[in-house]
């Protein structure tokens, strides 16, 4: 039960984030930046991302509760934004909405650093759908021990995009547009079952409840 609860964290997290998918992106923000700036922008980036998905994490229930929203209705509405986001990874369109949106944040920015805020910690890594996601799975947490492994998952998916943006010249040239592509379109794929599920899990909660 843990493990499987952990496997689709881990793989629900990773395809909505998707690490390896930000590098060609971080590598547009930041032309013309040094290595050394571009490792500034990397570790604050991140560390901000980190913590909004935890701040969600920890206040995310409370949230709901405050505005009256019941967890099935969220875990409805969040598996429905995930199998969105799938749908425009399949169709090769989620990529080409967050580069636009990156040359439009780059093109407002006097300062190289404010990017690693706007538009990579907000809403690259930490965006509507990520932070669905560490709602939904954290309401699906049976106990303490697995949200401390939800816990893990996260600083993973971070670790991994905190890696990601340092090799990201690297990533880019071994990885190739069609691969590139390929790789997309199957995690498209995995996000659309796993947001089906949500979807199914949370009409079966509200039909108990009623």
């Amino acid at each position: 039960m843990l493990a499987e609860f952990l496997v689709n964290a881990f793989a629900t997290l990773f395809v909505t984030i998707d690490p390896v998918g930000l590098a060609p992106m971080f590598l547009a923000i930041t032309a013309g930046a040094t290595a050394q700036t571009r490792k500034r922008i990397a570790v604050r980036a991140t560390l901000i991302g980190g913590g909004i998905l935890f701040l969600f994490l920890v206040a995310g229930k409370s949230v709901l509760g405050v505005l009256g929203i019941s967890v099935p209705a969220f875990q409805i509405a969040g598996g429905l934004l995930l199998l969105m986001i799938a749908v425009e990874m399949v169709f090769e369109k989620r990529n080409r909405r967050k580069s636009e949106s990156a040359e439009k944040a780059v093109a407002h920015q006097d300062e190289l650093h404010a990017v690693a805020v706007f538009p990579l910690a907000i809403p690259l890594i930490a965006g509507p759908a990520a932070i669905s996601a560490i709602i939904l799975l954290s309401s699906q947490a049976p106990d303490s021990l697995s949200m401390a492994g939800l816990v893990s998952v996260i600083l993973v998916i971070i670790g991994s995009c905190f890696v990601s943006f340092l090799l990201a010249d690297r990533i880019e040239r071994l990885m190739g547009d069609t691969a590139a592509m390929v790789v997309t379109r199957l995690l498209g794929v995995l996000l659309a079952a796993l947001s089906v599920q949500f979807i199914a899990d949370g009409v079966r909660a509200l039909i108990a409840a009623g």
